[in-house]
């Protein structure tokens, strides 16, 4: 997958925020057993790990002025964050009104290093990529690709970053349309509302990439180029990466279903798969029975 070179892109609606000082970061295993668990309860785990000194840190913004074409998007894993941004936005504010009948509003989305502060309170880069539902903001620290393939297997690639962006973009659209508020998230297991939620994110992330090519930037330059079969397989293969089963077997043990928060790979892959091919309107995740989820 690949930006139109000649696609011009709006970074003023991301933000870029680093640390300076000590702060929550830590290194070695202790990092991948807080993401692993992060990611499987869904709280943030950093806490639990010894901090360097106590010390507080700092928060900068940095700008990404720099980001305003599709070939700086091509160079650059934060301005390619910034051309995932304005395809998803293009895409949904023609799409949900049309699903929904409701009026669309653009979430924010912040790049951050190590920890921020959020609506939802302190976070850091061990519960991987966010949505915050309060302050409609999606949060996401870019090393997150490196673990994705790294510790998590995943083949990697722009598409299978921009499938990270597009899952969470698909919670903004379940707060937006109510759905987010009305289901009960404490329940475990692989037919609970926790992991149908995050199912018809990934439908709806699916339901973007089939119409990505078509989005376009303010001149009416499309901001992707075509996919290729090989591309598309990468996204599928960083959705089953962070599939509960394999996250839970990656760690040498045993699949526990009734555990599960965020759906098994094959789930994962098969809600994409469904939007990828049926639209926006193929994602009703609360619909279906157990059997068929």
């Amino acid at each position: 997958m690949t930006f139109n070179e000649d696609a011009k892109l709006d970074p003023s609606r991301v933000r870029r925020r680093r640390r300076t000082g000590t702060g929550v970061a830590v290194g070695g295993g202790t990092v991948l057993v807080l993401f692993l668990l992060s990611q499987l309860l869904g709280v943030d785990l950093t806490g639990l790990a010894p901090g360097d000194d106590g010390a507080t840190a700092g928060e900068n913004d940095t700008g990404l002025e720099h980001c305003t074409t599709g070939a700086a998007a091509n160079e650059d894993v934060e301005c390619r964050m910034v051309g995932a941004y304005n395809s998803l936005d293009d895409y949904w504010a023609d799409a949900y009104p049309q699903i929904s009948g409701g009026a669309y509003a653009s979430p924010g989305m912040e790049l951050f290093t190590d920890g921020t502060s959020t609506g939802c309170g302190q976070a850091s880069s061990a519960v991987g990529p966010f949505y915050c539902p309060p302050d409609q903001g999606i949060y996401l620290d870019p090393t997150f690709f490196q673990v994705m393939t790294t510790q998590l297997g995943a083949e990697g690639g722009p598409l299978a970053e921009l499938y990270v962006v597009a899952h969470e973009w698909g919670h903004h659209i379940q707060n937006l349309s109510g759905i987010m508020g009305q289901v009960d998230t404490s329940d475990t297991g692989p037919t609970s509302d926790a992991v149908r939620l995050e199912l018809q994110a990934d439908c709806l992330a699916g339901a973007w990439a089939a119409d990505a090519v078509n989005t376009l930037d303010r001149d009416g330059n499309r901001f992707l180029e075509p996919f290729t079969p090989d591309q598309l397989a990468s996204a599928l293969d960083a959705a089953a990466s962070v599939g509960d089963d394999h996250i839970q077997t990656q760690q040498g043990g045993q699949a526990h279903p009734e555990s599960w928060t965020h759906g098994s790979s094959e789930q994962r892959q098969r809600w994409f798969t469904a939007g990828y091919d049926s639209g926006p309107n193929a994602c009703d995740t609360f619909a279906v029975d157990g059997a068929a989820l």
